[in-house]
């Protein structure tokens, strides 16, 4: 998405060769849905220029608290020496191409800064020549931004699998957030799909910045003046349908990676079929877009709600319901544990009914303190009764719990009116949580 005055004439500074670059690679970066600017706050500053906070923009992305960013988020090229089965960018394609100098895009950076239209840069690439030629490019870019510009914004750079530990390191310096993108979930499937690619060349920079982020830590603790390294963590992004993984497959390496504690999130890209004339991937009509949904939900419970990978998925359901959210399907598969006495259940166990959210179980313990809680207090509470109910007794709620009715039929309650969609975000709109509202996608 493009500002409204986004043309020749409202960027003066700019020729049209570099405009006309700019489509491209912003149009070729969109498939990259790895971009969060959660992580890190930094306010404008005298004698700087730009902050990570406030505005509106090209492209959108969303904070923990669920605030709207603006970034620009384009590839410095999509040329690339590899020839990825599941990429639009690829080597073998005949698509229109395109290559910015540094300087060309340090300076389309800042021109949309001054314009208002963003408030930071999310910037990937292709691989020319080799990974450190093309890592050695970005991180020059996040440094003249930086030194040159004094440029305050959030920056968020892809880091290039195989890029070496000297190049990382440095990349950190300047970017608030670094993410390498592992793609493929099992080593098998990247190697049919890219076979010059191995998982390898992802973990060991992950490793790098692992490794950065915790002796910057340590080293601020000492002396306050340190450089922060990455200051919001890294992050990386899995195609989800481009292979036959299962969702426990999917979730099984997000849990291990999540055992990191720089890694601050999984991103699930639902596949969309780019290059139908390769017979190695599978023709879809549509991105899966519900199971995509459902990963962000799972991965959700993975990291606030204490729930392990094998409580979500396992051998005997490997794959996520499309139906119903994963806690959801959890309690069903668990009736025994029900109905919880919101007046007595500890906060673990209040967690794991479906409707109530981290926010509202904290208001639950603390509140019962004083007096006991009715329905009434629960939905003041944000608690979300029409799922809750079932799952729950606090005094006056009628016993018509999971059950009574069975977990079949809360289950045939509980299911989503079908609808006529109309775009994909509705139809990601109508399967959101409800435990305390939507979550972050």
């Amino acid at each position: 998405m493009f500002p409204h005055d986004f043309t020749p004439t409202g960027f003066q500074n700019m020729n049209e060769n570099v405009l006309s670059k700019l489509k491209v690679l912003t149009e070729s970066a969109k498939y990259d849905v790895s971009c969060s600017s959660s992580g890190t706050v930094r306010s404008n500053r005298a004698g700087m220029v730009g902050n990570t906070v406030g505005g509106w923009g090209i492209c959108h992305s969303f904070a923990d608290d669920g605030r709207c960013i603006s970034l620009l988020k384009i590839m410095l090229t999509n040329h690339c020496i590899y020839d990825c089965a599941y990429c639009i960018n690829r080597r073998s394609n005949d698509i229109p191409r395109a290559t910015l100098s540094v300087s060309e895009l340090v300076e389309l950076t800042m021109e949309f800064y001054r314009r208002n239209y963003i408030e930071g840069l999310f910037l990937s690439s292709g691989v020319v020549r080799n990974p450190d030629y093309t890592m050695e490019r970005l991180v020059r870019i996040a440094k003249d931004l930086r030194t040159l510009h004094h440029f305050n914004g959030y920056i968020h750079l892809k880091s290039i699998p195989g890029a070496s530990r000297e190049l990382v390191n440095e990349a950190g310096l300047y970017a608030d957030r670094l993410s390498v993108n592992i793609e493929i979930p099992t080593e098998e499937n990247l190697k049919r799909l890219a076979p010059e690619k191995d998982h390898q060349s992802v973990f060991a920079p992950m490793q790098y910045i692992r490794q950065g982020v915790l002796q910057s830590s340590e080293e601020r603790k000492k002396f306050r003046s340190a450089p922060r390294f990455a200051p919001a963590g890294q992050s990386t992004q899995m195609i989800v349908g481009a292979t036959q993984e299962t969702d426990k497959d999917i979730l099984g390496l997000s849990s291990r990676l999540y055992k990191n504690p720089t890694m601050k999130r999984v991103y699930y890209s639902g596949y969309i079929t780019v290059n139908t004339y390769d017979k190695r991937l599978p023709v879809l009509k549509q991105p899966p877009l519900v199971r995509e949904n459902r990963l962000y939900q799972a991965d959700w419970l993975l990291r606030f709600y204490h729930f392990t990978v094998d409580e979500i998925v396992n051998d005997e359901y490997p794959s996520l319901d499309l139906e119903v959210d994963p806690k959801l399907a959890w309690a069903l598969r668990h009736p025994s544990l029900f109905p919880v006495d919101i007046n007595r259940a500890d906060y673990e166990l209040l967690l794991r009914v479906p409707g109530i959210g981290i926010k509202s179980a904290r208001l639950i313990t603390a509140a019962r303190r004083f007096s006991k809680l009715n329905s009434y207090q629960l939905e003041k509470m944000g608690v979300v009764m029409k799922k809750a109910q079932y799952f729950i007794t606090c005094g006056e709620l009628p016993m018509r719990t999971v059950n009574e009715l069975t977990p079949q039929g809360v289950r045939r309650i509980l299911l989503p009116r079908k609808r006529v969609y109309l775009n994909e975000q509705q139809l990601i709109l109508n399967f959101q949580d409800e435990d305390n509202g939507s979550f972050l996608v």
